[in-house]
């Protein structure tokens, strides 16, 4: 997975709570077992009207924020099922980060695990964060992972924490496989021993 360390983006805000994994990708996409091509249905149920055209009332679909990396979301955002789909269409739709109150714990882990950084920040702060997207013109957030901060060009400076092995992983985009690859030799030399003891 790519590495994340600061990334700067365009911010699209989603201000609604108990965003669950089947709005987010609903279950007649769940076909395929790649991580990519989801993104195109991405909050379909919202982003569609019935007769497929785009429902212009659902924020995702303001030409404003057409470009944008960063959701701003609600709290307890990615709850419901465990689906891994759910980080694989909002990272191939092309976010890199989703800030939120609160996000359900599995749907936060299998983001970490495919390159999409969940960011907690308090109630307070996303309020701020969600009326400066709505209310702008191609406003941008910066979020470092090295300092573990977000900002934005108007002196905004919020702090959130991620746990030390999950922060290392993202930096390096190491994602499960990754991680175990970085041990190929041992396991190369563990093969071998084994086969001359059968």
């Amino acid at each position: 997975m790519n590495p994340f360390r600061i990334h700067t983006g365009l911010d699209a805000a989603l201000d609604r709570p108990n965003v669950d994994t089947d709005q987010i990708i609903p279950k007649q996409f769940l076909k395929r077992i790649e991580r990519t091509g989801f993104g195109q249905f991405l909050f379909y149920d919202w982003r569609f009207a019935p007769d497929g055209s785009l429902d212009s009332s659902f924020p995702l679909n303001d030409p404003r924020f057409s470009e944008a990396s960063i959701l701003i979301a609600g709290k307890n955002f990615g709850c419901g099922s465990s689906r891994e789909h759910a980080p694989w269409a909002l990272a191939d739709y092309g976010f890199r980060a989703i800030i939120a109150p609160s996000f359900a714990d599995i749907f936060a882990n299998n983001s970490r695990k495919n390159g999409l950084l969940p960011v907690t920040l308090t109630d307070d702060e996303v309020a701020h964060l969600m009326k400066q997207a709505r209310e702008s013109t191609g406003y941008q957030l910066t979020i470092n992972l090295e300092d573990k901060t977000v900002t934005d060009a108007d002196g905004f400076l919020a702090r959130f924490e991620i746990g030390d092995f999950e922060r290392y992983c993202l930096l390096e985009g190491l994602d499960d496989i990754g991680l175990t690859l970085r041990n190929a030799g041992a396991i190369d030399a563990f093969e071998i021993q084994r086969l001359s003891f059968r």
